[in-house]
This record gives structure tokens, C-alpha cells and sequence, in this order.
């Protein structure tokens, strides 16, 4: 029996499917929220294999109590999930400061306190399972979602190197990219406002705004399926470094590397003309 700490597990997300797998396959489970009390009624289901705590994973000092409360319970953590993250709209030049620093906060730097609060442990014990959700947007930048592209970014960079430091210790480290997925994520922006500083990008930030909250509700990816795609991942002889989820979302970044290999070819003179 293993133990997953999960964050994000706003009712709707990511984080509560995969609590519920994990559950399925005799699992226990950690699940954090802002907002405890909406999954009070769903852990009781659950009995003593599920423990929900209250946590804003950009808090360090709540990121440290709740794992250390996690392994008191359950003695120790085998598989981080770091689900939590949202965008939020806007311009690179036109985004609001306090946008573009809690975009980072919460995508980037919440993963990095997770990742540095949990570690002793696994190292300790000698296995574990780090899996950050990262997404399509961390490999393709995202008109209107730059900040989040690139926080994004950064979390496949830091997952990169993790893995390398941390695999003589046993513990492992998986990226998940999912494209557009069929959960609240994009209900968020239908009453949140167009907070440009300028006015020059207004008319595209309404249109990318406009579109997400047509398509909520309609995204073709199964939150289900994902994750079940994620576990078997996991679970193969040789797992993956990273697993892209949904068809668009593995068209476009296949795209993406083929057309990023057909440049760096043609421009294969120039690279190697720079050296000595």
C-alpha cells in the first residue's frame, strides 16, 4: 500500500481523480485544499485510508506542516502529485505585476516547497514518485497565457534536473502535460475581469478570454482517463520521463519537436561555426 500526497484538490480537478485512483488500487491518500470543508462529505466515504488537510501551498511554513502531518499519519510518503495550479490571462508587456508574481507562486514556487518538503523522506526510504503536472502550455507558449507558459516552462526545466539528482536515491520523477481537459479550469475566467495595463493588447486578451469560456465544458479530455494514463505510465518497466495527455495536446507538441528539429538543422552551420 502506497501513500500519495496530492495537492489541488479542489472538487472538479485534477487532484481528486487522483485521489480516487489511488484509492481504487488499495491506496491511501492525502488530499490538501484551501477549502477542507468541500471534500468533508467525500472523505467520510473513504473512511481512515483518506486524510484532508487544509493547505495554500504558497505558504512554505503550511507546505511543512501538512507533510509532516502526512507522515505522522500514515508513516511517511511515497507518490507527490503536485496538481495544484491555475492561469491566469493577460499580456507579457500588459499583465498586472500581481498577476505575473502569483502565477509563479503558485505554478512554480508551490511545487518547488513541495518537492524540497518531501524529498528527506523518500531519500530516506529510498523510493518514491514525484509527478508534477506541468502542461501543453510548458512545452508551447500560449497566446494570452504567457506567464503561466512560462512558469510552466521552468517546472519541465526543474523536473529535468531533479530527476537527475535525486534518481541515485531511488526516487523518481514524472512530468504530466495535459492539453485541455474537461475540468473547472476554465470556468474560473467567465466572471474573472480583463485586467490590462495595456490598452494596446486589451482586443486580444477579450478574444483569449471569449474562447476559453466558450469551450468550458467541451475540452476533449477525460480527467479519468488521464490520470489512469499517468498511473499506467508509472507502473511500465521503463517509465517515461513525461507523458503528454489528449490528442491535441500530442499533435501539437509533436509538431512542435519536428519543426523545432527541422530548424535547428537548417541552421546546423551557424551552431557549429560559434565555436573556437
Amino acid at each position: 500500500m502506497r501513500t500519495w500526497f496530492i495537492t489541488g484538490g479542489t472538487p472538479g480537478g485534477f487532484g481528486l481523480v487522483y485521489a480516487e485512483a489511488a484509492l481504487e488500487q488499495g491506496d491511501q491518500v492525502v488530499v490538501t485544499s484551501r477549502r477542507p470543508a468541500e471534500l468533508r462529505e467525500w472523505a467520510e466515504s473513504h473512511g481512515d485510508r483518506v486524510l484532508v488537510l487544509q493547505l495554500d501551498v504558497t505558504d512554505a511554513d503550511q507546505v511543512r506542516t501538512a507533510v509532516k502531518a502526512a507522515e505522522e499519519r500514515f508513516g511517511g510518503i511515497d507518490v507527490l502529485v503536485n496538481s495544484a495550479g491555475r492561469g491566469w490571462y493577460g499580456s507579457i508587456e500588459g499583465a498586472p505585476d500581481e498577476t505575473i508574481r502569483r502565477t509563479f507562486d503558485l505554478n512554480l514556487f508551490a511545487v518547488v516547497e513541495m518537492v524540497r518538503a518531501v524529498l528527506p523522506g523518500m531519500r530516506a526510504r529510498g523510493n518514491g514518485w514525484i509527478v508534477n503536472m506541468s502542461s501543453v502550455a510548458g512545452l508551447v507558449g500560449a497566446l494570452g497565457f504567457g506567464y503561466y507558459a512560462a512558469a510552466k516552462f521552468a517546472v519541465e526545466g526543474l523536473s529535468e534536473t531533479l530527476r537527475q539528482e535525486v534518481e541515485p536515491f531511488g526516487v523518481r520523477v514524472l512530468v504530466v502535460e495535459p492539453g485541455a481537459f474537461r475540468t473547472k479550469a476554465f470556468a474560473y475566467f467567465q466572471n474573472e475581469d480583463v485586467n490590462e495595463v495595456v490598452d494596446a493588447y486589451v482586443p486580444m486578451v477579450e478574444s483569449v478570454k471569449a474562447a476559453f469560456v466558450d469551450h468550458d465544458g467541451k475540452q476533449a479530455g477525460d480527467p479519468v482517463r488521464g490520470v489512469r494514463a499517468v498511473i499506467s505510465a508509472m507502473n511500465a518497466p521503463v517509465p517515461p520521463k513525461r507523458i503528454v495527455l489528449g490528442n491535441a495536446g500530442y499533435d501539437v507538441v509533436v509538431a512542435m519537436h519536428e519543426n523545432a528539429l527541422a530548424e535547428l538543422r537548417a541552421n546546423e552551420k551557424l551552431s557549429r561555426g560559434a565555436d573556437f
